[in-house]
């Protein structure tokens, strides 16, 4: 196992991003990594989460562009706003 899992570059992709937060969970998880690993992890998961999130709302975004009008609330959506 290596001793810093940690990655510095942007991740090229959604899938990606997502595939090293995986990993680095895996590896948290075991409890193998020392001290100043575990806290370069979790910081990079943070990293990670955030630019998955922003890669989620682009493609939200592009969605509700594409669809324009047609977008309608979901049928549990329309009873909760009911209430």
């Amino acid at each position: 196992m290596p001793k810093n899992p940690v990655k510095a570059s942007q991740p090229a992709s959604f899938e990606e991003a997502m595939e090293e937060l995986e990993q680095l969970v895996i590896q948290m998880e075991a409890g193998e990594l020392p001290l100043e690993a575990s806290v370069a992890a979790y910081k990079r998961g943070a990293e990670l989460v955030k630019f998955c999130s922003v890669q989620l709302d682009k493609v939200d975004s592009q969605v509700k562009v594409l669809e324009g009008d047609m977008l309608k609330p979901l049928a549990g959506e329309l009873a909760e706003d009911e209430e």
